[in-house]
C-alpha cells in the first residue's frame, strides 16, 4: 500500500528538532573528511540511535518495512523478492511453529513479522531505538500478530535475556551495526540452545575491494557515513569471529554473488531522491526533490533539516549502487552457524 512521507512523519519521534540532529550527526560522525569527528565506534548506541531516529521514516517511505536488499527474479515484484529473502533465512534456520527466536536488530519489525507468519515461531524483536519499537509495535497490532511477535528494548551487544533460552538467533543486514563481529555474534551465541543455529545477512567488502583504489575508499565511508555503518567488513573477518565465539560455521558465502541471473539487488537504488524503489536518477529528478522538501519545510509540511537527511541519503543510495554495479560490495553475505550441544 501506498505512504506518503507527510502521513509518516507527522507522528514522528523524528520530527522534533531534525535540523539540530542532523547537524549533531555530520558533527560527531562524519568523519576528518566532511569537517567533523568519528565517533561511530567509541558512541555506537548514540550514533545509531541518532542515524535511526532521522531515517525512519525515509526508509518505509521509499522501501518498505522491511529494511533490506534482495536480488529479483525476473517477473518477481519488489516485495516478493524482499520476502523470499526472508524465508530462506528462515528455512536455513529450520524454524517451525512452537519454537522461539530472536530478530537482533528488528527495526519496525517487517522482515519479523513476515518471517513470524511465515515459519510459526515465536519472535522476539530487540532494537535499541524508541521510536523504532514504537512503529513495529502500532504495525504488529494493526496486523494481529502480537500473539507471536514481542519486542525488546536493549542493546544487541548485551541483551536481557538468560543464557540458552531461544532456538535460533538471526539478524537481517543488522550486525553490520555492530563496533566489533565477535561481540554481537558472540551474544547470539549466548542466547541460543546448544545446538540452535544463527543465521545473519550482512554487509561486506568483496575481493574486488581495493584499499588502494581512491574511488573505492571513497565509496566505502560514502556507505559508512550514510548508511549509519561504524564500518565495513571483510567476509574473512566475519567467518573467524563466528568460529572465535565458538560457532561451528555451517555456511559463509555472498548470495549476491551467487544470485541467478535476474535483477540486482542494487537496481532500486538507480532512482534517486526519498523513494529510493520508483524515484528515477538524473539531475531532473535530483533538482525536484531538492525543490520540494525545500518548500515543504516553509510550508511546515515536513520538520526543518528534512532535506539534510535526504541529502545524506543519497550519499548512501548512490555509493550503494555504484559499489553494487562495481562488484566491490554486498549487503547479503550469509552466515549460518549452530552452536554445539
Amino acid at each position: 500500500m501506498a505512504v506518503k512521507l507527510t502521513d509518516i512523519l507527522k507522528d514522528a519521534k523524528s520530527g522534533d528538532g531534525v535540523a539540530s540532529r542532523a547537524e549533531d550527526y555530520d558533527r560527531r560522525y562524519g568523519g576528518a573528511a566532511r569537517g567533523g569527528r568519528d565517533e561511530r565506534k567509541s558512541d555506537y548506541k548514540d550514533f545509531e540511535n541518532t542515524y535511526y531516529d532521522l531515517v525512519t521514516d525515509f526508509y518505509e517511505y521509499g522501501w518498505g518495512r522491511s529494511f533490506h536488499f534482495a536480488p529479483r527474479i525476473e517477473g518477481e515484484s519488489f516485495a516478493a523478492s524482499l520476502a523470499r529473502h526472508e524465508h530462506y533465512l528462515a528455512h536455513r534456520l529450520d524454524l517451525q511453529p512452537g519454537m522461539t527466536a530472536v530478530d537482533l536488530g528488528c527495526g519496525i519489525g517487517g522482515s519479523l513479522r513476515e518471517i513470524a507468519r511465515f515459519s510459526g515461531a515465536r519472535i522476539l524483536g530487540v532494537n535499541n531505538n524508541e521510536y523504532q519499537l514504537k512503529r513495529a509495535a502500532k504495525l504488529t497490532e494493526a496486523e494481529y500478530l502480537s500473539h507471536r511477535v514481542e519486542y525488546l528494548k536493549c542493546d544487541f551487544m548485551n541483551v536481557d535475556a538468560p543464557d540458552n533460552t531461544f532456538d535460533a538467533v538471526y539478524a537481517i543486514e543488522a550486525t553490520c551495526c555492530a563496533p566489533d563481529k565477535a561481540g554481537v555474534f558472540g551474544e547470539a551465541f549466548r542466547l541460543l540452545k546448544p545446538g540452535g543455529r544463527f543465521g545473519a545477512y550482512d554487509f561486506c567488502l568483496t575481493d574486488l575491494f581495493d584499499a588502494q583504489d581512491p574511488l573505492h575508499l571513497k565509496l566505502k565511508a560514502d556507505m559508512e557515513y550514510g548508511g549509519g555503518l561504524p564500518d565495513i567488513a571483510r567476509p574473512h573477518e566475519m567467518d573467524d569471529a563466528m568460529r572465535r565465539v565458538g560457532f561451528d560455521l555451517l555456511d559463509a558465502r555472498d548470495l549476491a554473488a551467487d544470485a541467478p541471473p535476474g535483477i540486482p539487488w542494487y537496481q532500486p537504488l538507480v532512482g534517486s531522491g526519498l523513494s529510493f524503489a520508483s524515484a528515477r536518477s538524473s539531475p531532473v529528478g535530483r533538482r525536484l526533490t531538492r525543490g520540494s522538501l525545500w518548500l515543504l519545510e516553509r510550508l511546515r509540511i515536513v520538520p526543518r533539516g528534512t532535506a539534510q537527511v535526504a541529502a545524506f541519503l543519497n550519499v548512501a543510495g548512490e555509493a550503494f549502487a555504484e559499489a553494487g554495479r562495481l562488484g566491490i560490495f554486498s549487503p547479503m553475505y550469509f552466515l549460518l552457524g549452530r552452536k554445539p550441544e
